[in-house]
């Protein structure tokens, strides 16, 4: 492994470890960083999607007390009462979980086949009108927000697993859209931003296994240069979870996805008028 990919693991791994817990879509972000160091868009994608793994760490040992409780209520799981008492939880990830697998499964794999198929920067347009989507949809359900919920049903757990499913394509915030989802249907704050994190335990390893099966490379990286990457962002990943998620109460990010959306989209079309010949950059 050369100097320059072990740097880009680590740079990349430190955005992954920031990026996660702000609902401006880590994926989308570090995929535009991986197109502009020159890889190709479908290994972006694939290495973006992969890097949650590291996170995934991160959350699963900063929420360890509220996953030794799901794990110590299967035993008082019941069908008819699935979502009652202290086994609400479970059923909420365990199905939750599952919507996401027939959502985003589907979903990835047609994103394998569309962006394949784009040049220039069609990616990066791509991915900044996904961000001015979520961003539209943090400030509705910011304005809507006034519940006060904290135990899970299976009407939460049936929306937000699936649309976390569509949380696959790069723009899509997947803590952005679950955490709206969730404060639509009356929950707090807090009890948004815990059940979305939770739930995000399982979806981000079952993308980073579901990337490695479908693309043969991680963006020209080696499997020490993942290693470094899923290192690195794990370590970051839980030295910032806490904080970050503070200041996601306080400030506004749809302004930020909206304006990181113009940016990529006014990027894009720069990099698609120099490839026509339009401009020159």
């Amino acid at each position: 492994m050369d100097g320059e990919t072990a740097l880009i693991a680590v740079i990349v791994g430190i955005l992954q470890g920031i990026f996660e817990w702000l609902p401006i879509s880590s994926e989308g972000n570090i995929t535009i960083a991986l197109t502009a160091l020159g890889q190709s868009n479908t290994s972006a994608v694939s290495f973006a999607l992969f890097l949650h793994a590291g996170t995934a760490v991160s959350a699963t040992a900063y929420y360890r007390d509220e996953l030794k409780a799901v794990l110590r209520s299967i035993p008082d799981w019941r069908p008819s009462e699935a979502f009652d008492g202290s086994t609400a939880e479970l059923s909420y990830l365990a199905i939750a979980t599952l919507m996401t697998g027939i959502v985003g499964i589907p979903a990835y794999l047609l994103l394998g086949e569309v962006i394949g198929k784009l040049q220039g920067g069609m990616l990066i347009i791509l991915i900044g009108g996904l961000l001015i989507v979520t961003g539209i949809l943090q400030r509705v359900s910011g304005d809507l927000a006034l519940g006060s919920r904290e135990q899970p049903d299976i009407v939460d757990a049936l929306l937000v697993g699936a649309l976390q499913g569509f949380a696959v394509l790069p723009g899509i915030s997947r803590s952005g859209v679950t955490a709206s989802v969730l404060l639509f249907r009356s929950h707090d704050g807090p009890s948004a931003f815990r059940l979305s994190f939770l739930l995000s335990i399982p979806a981000a390893l079952g993308g980073s296994a579901l990337a490695l099966l479908e693309s043969g490379s991680l963006a020209g990286i080696s499997p020490s240069g993942a290693l470094i990457a899923l290192t690195v962002s794990a370590i970051v990943g839980y030295l910032t979870i806490d904080a970050l998620m503070r200041i996601v109460e306080r400030i506004s990010f749809w302004k930020i996805c909206l304006g990181l959306g113009g940016v990529a989209i006014v990027g894009g079309g720069l990099l698609v008028a120099r490839r026509i010949g339009i401009v020159a950059i």
